[in-house]
């Protein structure tokens, strides 16, 4: 398969089962942590009103599924690109980052929270992912 063919197929693959990861993560996470009485979290709408009464624990699996999304998204891109593995691996990342970017302004979560999620949650994993695809090879 041509290199470039090779790593649109990569990236393509990361983008899709990341996210697969992310919404799986965020579709159980109601059910280890429910969330508070009366909140509606079924729609967006219901959830921007029902965040204030949110604990810190509600924003654990929101950002597990952020980092673990985006670290399977990017070790499937490290593994299967033929050349500029880190860079592909980073471009993942980024991608589930301008995500979490959009998320912020159409959610509004605490401000710590934000900061820890667009701080922790992508381009670090993203590196991470890269940095396992590499042992694999050793």
């Amino acid at each position: 398969m041509k290199t470039i063919a090779k790593n649109i197929l990569a990236v393509t693959l990361g983008l899709v089962i990341g996210s697969m990861v992310n919404m799986g993560i965020i579709m159980i996470s109601g059910y280890m942590i429910p969330p508070p009485n009366g909140a509606d979290v079924t729609t967006m709408e219901g959830l921007k009103e029902a965040i204030h009464l949110f604990q810190p624990k509600h924003f654990i699996f929101p950002f597990l599924a952020h980092a673990i999304g985006t670290l399977i998204g990017a070790l499937i891109t490290a593994i299967v690109a033929s050349t500029y593995k880190m860079k592909l691996a980073l471009l993942i990342g980024s991608f589930f980052l301008i995500g979490g970017v959009i998320n912020t302004f159409m959610l509004p979560a605490p401000n710590w929270f934000i900061a820890v999620d667009l701080l922790f949650a992508y381009i670090p994993m993203a590196w991470l992912g890269f940095k396992i695809a590499n042992l694999k090879k050793k």
